[in-house]
């Protein structure tokens, strides 16, 4: 198709303009000022909204196996949500059990997003135990593009590797030229901890914090850190949560240590108040690293609008209350996540850009461009640039509301920024040049979506 959007202003790669963008196919043709829409090219008026180039959220479980249970996402409903909040691409984390091959994985996660997702997808390949099958699947599937590879400091018994297999993974990633991205935690630490609390009687999710605290994400962080400097490979922290993991990571750059940052959209604007609330009401807010106090936040936002912290995420995993309610007699079988693909997008503008904290710039790269620089999709995603992918979003910043499950399209029976006051919606949103969403709405083509190889 042909789409012609007039009279907006584009904010792409540290500027901004006023111009028009032509979109022919699935591709950005032409922009400028006064252009001309071809005959039979659909006409979009963008007068007092801004232009994004589509944005990326690096980090998302839509399908999860986890303590028993599953993320109630399918790609389908994930990816609709996703395109509603103004996401056009997401990496997921694929993620099987150490007790299954790799192989098996990679085809079991492939296969659910193939033909079902509705925006454009890729995977970091999670490595949850190390074998000779294992290192030939990521050769590979690196060879194939799936260029990021994930390992978790955590989840003993179930994701978790150990530093034998952490410096292997290291080590391939950095011949291979892959990313390797970490859950950083001490999973030791965290299990010791756990028992501890649990023996003294203290099982409700208000435990959850204290027994994976600050200091041991930090521990974790610099341990991965180091790991990254022995073996020359690109580390990427995920889900960073608070100032002394941040200490951590910026020291390794300091020494040269080639090291990305991620924090996530939850501990930037919740607190760990609101897992300190009784029962499920608290283990609605349960994930890990878990919310923090709220004296991280100036340090985390500060960071993010200098680039010392590279991207915002979601780490998306919705579980429902029913499914947090298996945690009722202690808070370590409380399944960990929140939903929160849909309102990324709209919480970091509010709270970022509306509120203060970043310049629109820093926002854009932050949710979009520098995921695809570090990730190897740019510029093809991340850029309005002529020859890119037309993943655009017009956005409203006059829009005002309240984030709510009842009006939230997430496969989740809460929001956990029920309430939450926001400052701009997109309006529309399109996928390689088709319409995906118009008016908060998808009108798109469901499945249309593709498997990025990078």
């Amino acid at each position: 198709m042909t789409l012609l959007i007039k009279n907006g202003e584009i904010v792409s790669d540290g500027k901004r303009h006023k111009a028009d963008v032509l979109v022919e196919g699935e591709q950005i043709s032409q922009i400028g000022e006064n252009l001309s829409a071809p005959a039979g090219a659909t006409v979009i008026d963008a007068s007092g909204k801004y232009i994004f180039p589509g944005f990326i959220d690096p980090h998302v479980h839509i399908h999860l196996p986890f303590m028993g249970t599953f993320a109630k996402d399918t790609h389908a409903t994930g990816s609709v949500t996703a395109l509603i909040g103004g996401t056009t691409t997401y990496i997921e984390m694929l993620a099987p059990a150490g007790s299954e091959k790799l192989r098996d994985g990679w085809e079991h996660w492939n296969g659910l997003a193939s033909g079902n997702s509705a925006c454009d997808y890729t995977f970091h390949i999670g490595v949850t135990r190390w074998d000779a099958e294992t290192e030939q699947t990521l050769r590979e599937l690196a060879g194939q593009g799936m260029k990021s590879f994930k390992v978790f400091l955590a989840y003993k018994g179930a994701f978790g590797i150990d530093d034998q297999a952490l410096y292997q993974v290291c080590k391939l990633a950095a011949e291979l030229g892959v990313v390797v991205t970490a859950h950083c935690e001490n999973a030791d630490l965290v299990a010791e901890l756990q028992q501890k609390l649990l023996s003294e009687g203290k099982t409700g999710p208000e435990w959850h914090e204290p027994s994976r605290p600050e200091s041991v994400e930090a521990e974790g962080t610099a341990h991965f850190a180091t790991f990254i400097e022995m073996t020359g490979a690109h580390g990427y922290v995920v889900h960073l949560s608070n100032a002394r993991a941040l200490d951590a990571a910026l020291d390794a750059k300091k020494r040269g240590v080639k090291l990305d940052i991620e924090v996530v959209i939850p501990h930037l604007t919740l607190d760990k108040t609101y897992a300190e609330r009784p029962g499920v009401e608290g283990a609605k807010y349960v994930m890990s690293p878990p919310l923090r106090d709220k004296g991280n936040q100036p340090r985390l936002w500060a960071a993010l609008e200098s680039g010392e912290i590279d991207t915002v995420a979601t780490d998306h995993c919705p579980f429902d209350i029913e499914q947090k309610h298996l945690g009722d007699r202690q808070f370590t079988q409380i399944p960990n996540g929140i939903p929160a693909i849909e309102d990324r997008v709209n919480l970091l503008y509010t709270y970022g850009v509306s509120r203060g904290k970043l310049s629109l710039e820093r926002f854009v790269d932050a949710a979009s461009t520098r995921t695809a620089q570090i990730f190897g999709l740019y510029p093809r995603k991340g850029t309005v640039q002529v020859g890119s992918d037309a993943d655009l979003v017009i956005y409203d910043p006059g829009y005002r509301g309240t984030i709510s499950a009842a009006t939230s399209h997430v496969n989740n029976d809460y929001s956990g920024f029920e309430g939450v006051e926001i400052d701009g919606k997109p309006e529309v949103v399109t996928v390689r040049g088709e319409v995906a969403v118009q008016g908060g709405q998808f009108v798109g083509t469901p499945g249309r979506g593709r498997l990025l190889r990078r």
